[in-house]
C-alpha cells in the first residue's frame, strides 16, 4: 500500500526554506493556504518530521516543489504488479482518496501553471487567478426588437447583455455547485480555460468537491487521438491517462463514475474540428447521461453555443468588475514586478488609478476581459503609464484575436476563409465598423452585417456572381469571425454588435486612415471634420489623427471647421475677444477664460469657480467684484447687505482708482442709524442711480460690467465651440505627426484655452450647461 506519512529530507528541507521565504508568508500564512486548522503540520514538515502523504504533498503543491524531491526516500512509482484495482478497497471513501493520491502530481502538473501571453515562464494559478462570476442567462439567446438597442448609448454599449443592466450574476464555483451538468461560455479570453484548471486545482486540494476525483480534459487533444483511433470512446482516453498515473484497472474508473465520484471537466469544445464536432458532442451526452451522479463541466466560446447539450445548463462568464479588477491588478504587479513589496503594491496601485482617469476609458472598456487586462497591465508595468499612441495597443488585441490566440494554444480551426490575409480580415471589418459607426449604429441586425461582408466578397477576385452562394459566403464569414475572433457578437437573437465599442472606434478611425492614404484623397478627412460638433466621434479624431503619417491636412481642416461655427455670429465674436482680452496676461489664460465663460453664461456660480483658481488674485477680485453686483441687484437686498458687500470688496482691491470710486459707493450709502423711513425714502430715490454708478466703475476698472444674454441656439454654440477647440487641442498633444509651421500656425490663432485640463473644463460643464 502507499505510505500513509512522509518526510522532508535535509537538502528538501532547505529547498522547501528558500521557496517559503520567497513567498514572504508566516506559518500561519502556509496552514491557512494548505487548510489546515493549526500549523503543526507545517513546523513538523520543516523540522523533518512525519507528515501525513496528502498533507505534505500539499505543502509541496503550494510552495512549487515536487515533493518527491523533497521527500526523503519517496515511494516507487506503482508498476503492474503492484497495481491495485477498485475491488482491493473496503469502501468508495478509500478508492478515492486512493486515485486522487496516485493523480495528484498529474492534476498539478496539468492544471497548476498558466502560460501568458508574451510571459516566457509558466505562471503558478494561484499566484494570478482571480474567482469569476458567472450570468446565468445567456444575453444572446434574449429576444428583443432592434428598437429596444437603439436607445442605449456609447457609455452603455460595453455593460449590454454582460450582467451589468438587468442580470444578476453568482460566483463560478457557486454554478457548478449549483448545476451538475454545467456549460460555460465566453468569448476569447474570457477565462474559461483557467476557470476550469482552478475547479481542477481546488478538488485535487480538497477545497472542492473533496469526495470526488477531478479529470481533466483539452476536447482537442480527445479529438486529435480520436482521429487516429478512428472511434470516439472518452472513457477509454480516460483510462490511458490513468494508466499513465499507475492505475491500470479499467474497473477503478468504471466504479468511480458509478458512484458519482468525479468531476469531469472538459475544455474547449469549441475547439474541436468542425468535422469531429457531432462525435464529440454526443460522447460527452452519452457519458453524461449513463453516469448522471457525477459533475460534468463544458467550457465552449460563446458564439458556438448552436452545439447542443442536452441537460446541461448554459451559463456564461461575466466580465470582470471593478473589484475583480483591482484583485487581478495587485495579484499581477506582486508576480511580475521585480521589487520588493512595497513598490509591487504601489504601481499595482498607480495602474488602477490611471486606469479610472477618464482619457484611460478605452482601456478601462477592454480590461473587463482578462487577456485584454494582462495586455494593459504587462504594457503599463513596462512603460510605469498607458501608451499614448492607443491604436498601437488596440492592433496588438486585434492581431492577437484574429490569430495569434489560437496559435498559442494551438488550435487547428475549419478556416472558412482561409484564403483571407490579416489585412484583408482587418479590412473587411473596417468596412463594417465604418459603415455602421456612421450611421449612428452600435448594434445592427444580422442582415445588415451579412450585406456589408456580402458586398466585400463580392469585389474579391474569382469571386461568385450568385446571390445565393454570396450569401452563403458571408453567413460563413459572419460565423467565423464571431467563433474564432469574438469580434462581432450576437448581443440579441439576430441582432450583433462589435464585442467592444473600442474595436469599433479603431477600425472606423483605420478605414478613414486607409481611404485617405491609399487613393490619396481629402474627401474622407473632409467627411470626418463635419462630425467636429458631436462627442461620439471625439475617440474617431484622437485615433485617425495618431494613425496619419502626417496630421497637417486634418488640424488644419479641424480648425477651419471651428472657426466656422462662429464665423456668422457677431455677438458671439464680441464675447470671445472680450474673454480673450480679460484672459491674454493671466499666467493661467487656460483656467481664466474658462472662468469668464463661466460667469458670462451662469454668473450666480463664479464662487464656486473661483475656489478653482484660488491663488489668482485677478479671478479672485472679479468673482467678489461680480458677487457685489449680485448682492446688490438682489430683490431681498438692503442698505445693511450693500454696505457690507462694499466693505468686503474694499478690503481686497488694490487698484487705487477703483478703491477711491468704492468708497465714495460706500460714503453714498444712508446712515445706517436713520430712521427706518429715511432708509426707505433713500431706497426708493436713490439707490438706481447709485447702482448705475458701481456698474460704471466696475465697467470702466474691471472690464466685467457685460450681463450677456445668449439665445439657446448661441449656448448651444458656444459650447460646441469650446469642446470643439479643446479637442483640437488633445489631438496635437496626441504625440501625432504634425510639422512645427502648422502646430504654431494653429496655436497662435486658438483663443488661449490650449492648457486647459480635461477635468477641470469637465468640472466647469457639469455646473454651466
Amino acid at each position: 500500500m502507499v505510505k500513509r506519512s512522509l518526510e522532508a529530507s535535509v537538502t528538501g528541507i532547505e529547498q522547501a526554506k528558500k521557496a517559503f521565504a520567497h513567498k514572504g508568508w508566516t506559518q500561519d500564512n502556509l496552514a491557512f493556504e494548505v487548510n489546515l486548522k493549526t500549523r503543526q503540520p507545517i513546523w513538523r514538515f520543516f523540522t523533518g518530521r512525519s507528515v501525513d502523504r496528502h498533507i505534505f504533498i500539499e505543502i509541496c503543491s503550494v510552495l512549487s516543489l515536487n515533493w518527491r524531491k523533497i521527500a526523503a526516500n519517496p515511494p516507487e512509482e506503482f508498476s503492474e504488479s503492484k497495481e491495485l484495482g477498485a475491488a482491493e478497497f473496503l469502501d468508495i471513501d478509500a478508492l478515492v482518496q486512493f486515485v486522487r493520491s496516485q493523480r495528484f502530481d498529474k492534476i498539478q502538473d496539468q492544471c497548476g501553471t498558466l502560460q501568458l501571453l508574451d510571459v516566457t515562464r509558466p505562471v503558478i494559478i494561484d499566484d494570478i487567478y482571480i474567482d469569476v462570476n458567472i450570468l446565468e442567462e445567456i444575453a444572446s439567446l434574449q429576444w428583443l426588437e432592434f428598437a429596444d438597442l437603439q436607445k442605449f448609448t456609447s457609455k452603455e454599449f460595453d455593460r449590454f447583455g454582460l450582467g451589468e443592466v438587468s442580470q444578476t450574476q453568482m460566483a463560478g464555483i457557486a454554478a457548478v455547485q449549483t448545476y451538475s451538468k454545467l456549460r460555460v461560455l465566453g468569448k476569447p479570453g474570457a477565462g474559461k480555460t483557467t476557470f476550469l484548471q482552478h475547479l481542477a486545482i481546488r478538488c485535487n486540494r480538497g477545497r472542492f468537491a473533496a469526495n470526488r476525483v477531478p479529470i481533466f480534459v483539452t476536447l482537442r487533444d480527445f479529438a486529435d487521438e480520436t482521429r487516429v483511433a478512428g472511434e470516439f470512446h472518452l472513457l477509454n482516453y480516460i483510462c490511458k491517462e490513468f494508466l499513465n498515473c499507475g492505475i491500470s484497472d479499467p474497473s477503478v474508473l468504471e466504479t468511480l463514475l458509478l458512484e458519482g465520484r468525479v468531476l469531469l471537466l472538459l475544455d474547449g469544445l469549441d475547439e474541436v474540428l468542425h468535422q469531429q464536432s457531432i462525435g464529440v458532442v454526443n460522447e460527452i451526452r452519452r457519458l453524461s447521461e449513463k453516469y448522471q451522479k457525477n459533475m460534468f463541466v463544458v467550457t465552449c466560446r460563446t458564439a458556438a453555443k448552436a452545439f447542443n447539450l442536452r441537460r446541461f445548463t448554459d451559463v456564461e462568464i461575466a466580465p470582470f468588475s471593478q473589484d475583480q479588477i483591482v484583485a487581478f491588478a495587485q495579484k499581477w504587479f506582486t508576480t511580475f514586478t521585480k521589487t520588493n513589496i512595497q513598490d509591487k503594491q504601489k504601481q499595482a496601485f498607480e495602474f488602477i488609478e490611471k486606469l479610472d482617469l477618464p482619457e484611460n476609458l478605452q482601456f478601462r472598456r477592454l480590461a473587463v476581459t482578462p487577456l485584454f487586462l494582462h495586455l494593459a497591465c504587462w504594457v503599463f508595468h513596462h512603460q510605469n503609464k498607458f501608451p499614448t499612441q492607443k491604436a498601437a495597443f488596440y492592433k496588438q488585441c486585434l492581431d492577437l484575436l484574429l490569430g495569434k490566440w489560437d496559435e498559442t494554444k494551438p488550435i487547428q480551426r475549419d478556416e472558412v476563409y482561409q484564403d483571407f490575409s490579416l489585412p484583408q480580415k482587418l479590412k473587411l471589418l473596417s468596412q463594417v465598423a465604418s459603415a455602421t459607426f456612421e450611421q449612428g449604429n452600435y448594434f445592427f441586425e444580422q442582415r445588415i452585417v451579412e450585406q456589408h461582408i456580402s458586398n466585400y466578397i463580392g469585389d474579391l477576385p474569382n469571386a461568385s456572381t450568385e446571390p445565393e452562394e454570396l450569401q452563403l459566403d458571408s453567413e460563413g464569414v459572419l460565423q467565423a469571425i464571431e467563433l474564432q475572433h469574438g469580434l462581432l457578437a450576437e448581443r440579441v437573437r439576430g441582432i450583433f454588435s462589435f464585442s467592444y465599442l473600442t474595436f469599433q472606434e479603431y477600425l472606423t478611425a483605420r478605414k478613414i486612415v486607409a481611404s485617405y492614404n491609399l487613393e490619396a484623397l481629402k474627401q474622407p478627412l473632409e467627411r470626418l471634420v463635419t462630425h467636429i460638433t458631436e462627442p461620439r466621434w471625439r475617440e474617431i479624431f484622437l485615433l485617425t489623427v495618431a494613425m496619419l503619417r502626417n496630421a497637417d491636412f486634418l488640424v488644419l481642416l479641424m480648425k477651419q471647421e471651428i472657426d466656422a461655427l462662429v464665423a456668422q455670429e457677431p455677438y458671439l465674436q464680441k464675447f470671445l475677444t472680450w474673454a480673450s482680452q480679460k484672459s491674454v496676461a493671466a499666467p493661467d489664460s487656460a483656467a481664466i477664460w474658462a472662468f469668464y465663460l463661466a460667469l458670462a453664461k451662469t454668473p450666480h456660480l463664479t464662487p464656486y469657480f473661483a475656489l478653482v483658481c484660488i491663488f489668482d488674485q485677478d479671478i479672485f477680485l472679479d468673482t467678489a467684484l461680480d458677487n457685489l453686483v449680485m448682492e446688490c441687484e438682489s430683490n431681498f437686498a438692503d442698505v445693511y447687505e450693500c454696505n457690507d458687500a462694499v466693505s468686503s470688496a474694499l478690503a481686497i482691491v488694490q487698484d487705487a482708482g477703483l478703491h477711491q470710486a468704492l468708497q465714495q459707493l460706500r460714503d453714498l450709502l444712508p446712515d445706517l442709524e436713520q430712521s427706518r423711513e429715511s432708509i426707505q425714502t433713500w431706497w426708493q430715490t436713490s439707490y438706481p442711480a447709485w447702482m448705475e454708478r458701481l456698474k460704471t466703475a466696475i465697467a470702466k476698472h474691471r472690464n466685467i460690467q457685460h450681463r450677456w444674454h445668449f439665445s439657446p441656439r448661441q449656448q448651444q454654440l458656444l459650447q460646441q465651440y469650446y469642446n470643439a477647440n479643446q479637442l483640437l487641442i488633445d489631438c496635437l498633444n496626441s504625440n501625432c505627426e504634425v510639422t512645427d509651421v502648422v502646430r504654431q500656425e494653429i496655436e497662435a490663432s486658438l483663443f488661449p484655452i490650449k492648457e486647459l485640463s480635461k477635468r477641470e473644463w469637465l468640472g466647469l460643464r457639469s455646473e454651466v450647461v
